[in-house]
């Protein structure tokens, strides 16, 4: 939801609690005034009853939105939520009937007898009211941007759906690994037939596990290591590339092919004939999942891009929002990605 949006639901809320309140508060002092036109003059003049009845609201409401909500409701903590609301609760109209007494002879002051203490628990459950409203508010905007940011989502995915495909199994990589793979079968069957079969299991990920949001991260590192393998075929250095997987790999989920655009831009644009030309590696921590992508390139020569920086740039912000660091950088003739996915707590 934009900004404008939701400052004017806002507005349009305390707008909405002023007219019930003067409606309520005009209607109790009728009842007890005779004079109509002095009554109202004498109500809209006495300031410490007005503050008493949104001050102590306005810093429930605010403060049950703007740190309760993503603190103990986002995360599913409802027994510290409703611990903690109770305390806010409590805390705002004590300072509300301070504000109050400070401004009316200290009535509310150091001298708290029977009334005060029923006014405090009667003010406390309409800021608890106020809180409860404030984290359905809350809510409906979370759900209203979740939604927003989904079809977003799905809009990205659709536009680079076509793009992932032409790139990362562009006709040349196909054409290639099957020429490659046809050479192979006159001098050995059995590695062509594995290597075949490799190539499949490309075309059966990207056809079908792709669809999917999220993938196992062994799924992702199975297909990278398969296209890796396809890609040794027509190099002539054994040691043209250097793959490794560092520390224990888990069953987390990440979106599919969200590393082999690094490493598809490697092989295309890494220098050829030389050895550790090209090196991939994955750091996995308890808490984040780090890739390190980097390719030498010859001085002169376009170090590469792939799909383009800034497309995946806006992926990523898209997927994970707040919890990944991209770090590109091109020196000393050696492009060199790094990326860090944060768990989500």
């Amino acid at each position: 939801m934009k900004r404008l949006g939701i400052i004017g639901l806002h507005v349009a809320y305390w707008i909405t609690y002023l007219i019930l309140l003067l409606l309520f508060v005009a209607t109790m002092w009728l009842q007890t005034h005779r004079v109509i036109h002095r009554s109202f003059w004498t109500m809209a003049s006495y300031w410490p009853g007005w503050i008493l009845l949104t001050l102590p609201q306005v810093v429930s409401f605010y403060v049950f939105y703007s740190m309760l909500f993503p603190r103990f409701l986002k995360t599913k903590r409802l027994l510290l939520l409703v611990s903690s609301g109770l305390g806010v609760t409590i805390l705002s109209s004590l300072l509300g009937l301070m504000v109050s007494g400070l401004l009316y002879n200290f009535r509310y002051g150091p001298h708290f007898g029977f009334d005060s203490v029923m006014e405090g628990l009667i003010l406390s459950c309409v800021c608890f009211i106020h809180g409860a409203l404030a984290l359905v508010i809350k809510g409906f905007i979370s759900w209203y941007e979740d939604i927003h940011l989904k079809e977003r989502l799905n809009q990205k995915n659709y536009e680079m759906e076509l793009a992932l495909i032409k790139s990362q199994l562009n006709p040349h990589f196909l054409f290639n690994t099957l020429n490659n793979i046809d050479v192979l079968i006159q001098k050995d069957a059995g590695l062509a037939s594995v290597y075949l079969n490799q190539l499949s299991d490309i075309l059966r990920f990207m056809l079908y596990e792709t669809k999917t949001e999220q993938i196992s991260i062994q799924q992702e590192l199975q297909y990278i290591d398969k296209y890796i393998q396809l890609q040794k075929i027509r190099m002539t250095h054994p040691e043209y590339i250097s793959y490794s997987v560092e520390g224990v790999v888990t069953n987390r989920l990440v979106a599919p092919m969200l590393f082999i655009p690094f490493i598809e831009n490697a092989f295309k644009h890494a220098e050829k004939k030389v050895d550790n030309a090209i090196s991939v590696r994955f750091i996995f921590l308890p808490d984040n999942i780090t890739f390190v992508c980097e390719n030498k390139y010859k001085r002169g020569v376009e170090s590469g891009g792939g799909l383009g920086n800034e497309l995946i740039r806006r992926r990523l912000s898209l997927l994970y929002p707040d919890r990944h660091q991209l770090d590109i950088s091109a020196t000393h003739n050696i492009y060199k990605a790094t990326l860090t996915l944060n768990y989500a707590n």
